[in-house]
């Protein structure tokens, strides 16, 4: 059976089913919610992030949703320092310069807080003086903490992060912690290139 399966990963828990950094002192990892033999994650999803991740024991699957060249589409709710203006949205739709390049051009809206969001562990950090809100943004891309870098260059740093959706599939109905299986999509059928093959856990 080919498995392939969305998992709405935790705050604070790993994307990897090993913690070989901390053996001594082991971190939550993908181990403590799934227990498939053989799937590994379709791209990555940062520690202090929390929301969708797709996994498959499908290498030509796995390279199809996570390498960038097919620049799969990614939307993120974010939660915001202070309320963007039409200047800040409309820079992050054109693209942001950061250290490693211009970022491609994006969607971005302001939205109100997503219905049934679940409270964070622990919660983020509030300032009585200066508001927050949230920001829907969708990128085809995957620079290192690309969302949390876009926000902080236009002075909107990022409080909670939350991956929504990632092509045609989305976080709708999983708890945090809970994955579930999906029908299996077309695959390319191009042979496996060496660094798309399967990784070890």
């Amino acid at each position: 059976m080919t498995w392939f399966i969305r998992f709405n990963k935790p705050y604070d828990v790993l994307p990897q089913f090993t913690d070989r950094a901390n053996a001594d002192t082991p971190r939550s990892t993908l181990s403590d919610f799934i227990d498939l033999p053989g799937v590994y994650p379709a791209g990555r999803l940062d520690r202090d992030s929390e929301g969708l991740m797709l996994l498959t024991d499908n290498g030509q699957l796995q390279a199809q949703i996570s390498d960038p060249k097919h620049k799969t589409a990614k939307t993120y709710w974010v939660q915001v320092e202070g309320i963007p203006d039409d200047a800040a949205l409309k820079a992050l739709r054109n693209g942001v310069e950061m250290k490693d390049g211009l970022t491609r051009p994006a969607k971005a809206r302001l939205i109100e807080e997503p219905q049934g969001l679940w409270p964070r562990t622990p919660p983020i950090r509030e300032r009585q003086t200066v508001p927050d809100s949230w920001i829907e943004l969708t990128i085809r891309e995957g620079k290192n903490r690309q969302v949390r870098r876009m926000t902080a260059a236009v002075g909107l740093p990022t409080l909670r992060l939350i991956r929504y959706k990632i092509g045609d599939w989305t976080l709708d109905d999983l708890e945090p912690g809970q994955w579930g299986s999906l029908p299996m999509p077309a695959v390319n059928a191009a042979p496996l290139r060496k660094r798309d093959r399967r990784p070890r856990r």
